[in-house]
């Protein structure tokens, strides 16, 4: 009876967790489509094709307008990366698309307080920074070569753009055109990604269903002084976002409860920072650019992520803004009712449907479906 009331609770966190950041799913793949079907590659592969301090603030900020989900951004990054960008601007991209976005910003004020807002927002900004730096002192040239090769050879779904010469941005959202081309987009990362986030909210509810918060605080430093719990929080932190297979928003829900739980400031926010190295991801990684270049990119960024937590629990601590725990947290995500989140999702849903019966009336061509099923299993 026991097990089975903890597997009721398991489903009713990963409900509560998928409810709470449904909408801003919906709303992170519709802004990718947008941005896949306006902005050609080619303009892209022109702007990104240095790792200049220019190239990697253009990559950033088109990953902060792009993708809030993390396999979406990882693809993204792949198209970047394949059409000619350097790899510090395809990185770049992949960090900002998963921790400046706006809806990320939103689910973390709403279930952990401003101040995770900020150390987010703040925190991709250092995140880029550290791995621009790590990546020039370690550019692995032949890796990257390889990994282009690799890329080439793999082949996959390019998304395609609706952008033509002499067109203003006002008059190709006018085209009915570019509106199929956002469904078609839309609907093709949702079915390549849907088992992927299903997946990972069922496993992030039995995270916090069946291990209960003593477990938790044992594992990571609780009783540690300061400085070595702050170190031990965001070297384990990373290591648990690993085995929760969620995305970056995804996440959100879980990093609350690990919070609730007594994990420190930093802890959570290395969490927070490693949705980009989950294992589905890493193994995406490795079908894009080959094992050595998986392998590589893992490291480097879970090394990121490890000196951005703590550069950026340093800082919070000095201006005394860590926030409280939520006591109630597992309450909350437990509870569902006519609230501002029911009404986001309505409203999110039935642009959801509208742009799924979009694509449903106008298919992609046999050939577009071809690769794209393709990029869904390289």
């Amino acid at each position: 009876m026991v097990a089975w009331t903890k597997l009721g609770e398991a489903l009713l966190l990963a409900a509560g967790m998928a409810w709470q950041v449904g909408w801003s799913l919906v709303l992170g793949f519709a802004i990718s489509a947008a941005v896949q079907a306006l902005v050609s590659k080619e303009r892209m592969r022109a702007l990104l094709g240095r790792d200049g301090v220019r190239e990697i603030a253009l990559a950033t900020g088109l990953g902060a307008a792009s993708s809030s989900c993390s396999y979406a951004a990882a693809a993204m990054s792949k198209t970047l990366f394949k059409r000619g960008a350097a790899l510090i601007p395809s990185l770049a991209f992949l960090f900002a698309s998963t921790n400046l976005v706006v809806e990320l910003g939103i689910v973390l004020w709403l279930l952990l307080g401003w101040q995770f807002t900020a150390a987010e927002w703040i925190g991709g900004l250092v995140l880029i920074a550290i791995m621009s730096v790590l990546v020039k002192l370690t550019y692995p040239r032949r890796l990257v070569e390889a990994a282009r090769r690799h890329v080439d050879a793999a082949g996959g779904h390019d998304h395609g753009s609706m952008e033509g010469e002499g067109r203003t941005l006002m008059a190709r959202l006018r085209d009915p055109s570019t509106r199929i081309a956002i469904a078609q987009n839309f609907a093709m990362d949702w079915s390549m990604l849907w088992t992927d986030l299903i997946g990972g909210f069922l496993i992030a509810g039995a995270l916090a269903a069946f291990v209960p918060e003593h477990a938790w605080r044992l594992f990571f430093f609780s009783g540690a002084n300061p400085v070595l719990r702050t170190v031990g929080d965001a070297l384990l932190g990373p290591l648990v976002a690993v085995v929760s297979f969620v995305c970056s928003i995804g996440n959100v829900p879980l990093a609350a409860v690990l919070w609730a739980s007594g994990i420190s400031f930093g802890g959570v926010l290395a969490f927070l920072y490693a949705d980009l190295i989950v294992l589905p991801l890493l193994d995406v990684y490795r079908k894009y650019y080959g094992w050595r270049m998986m392998l590589y990119i893992a490291a480097v960024f879970f090394t990121t992520m490890v000196l951005a937590a703590l550069l950026i629990d340093g800082l919070f601590s000095a201006l005394h803004l860590v926030p409280r725990p939520n006591p109630h947290l597992r309450a909350d995500l437990e509870t569902f009712g006519i609230n501002a989140t029911f009404w986001l999702n309505l409203a999110f849903g039935v642009l959801a449907v509208w742009l799924f019966a979009l694509a449903r009336r106008h298919p992609m061509d046999h050939d577009h479906k071809h690769h794209a099923a393709h990029a869904g299993h390289d």
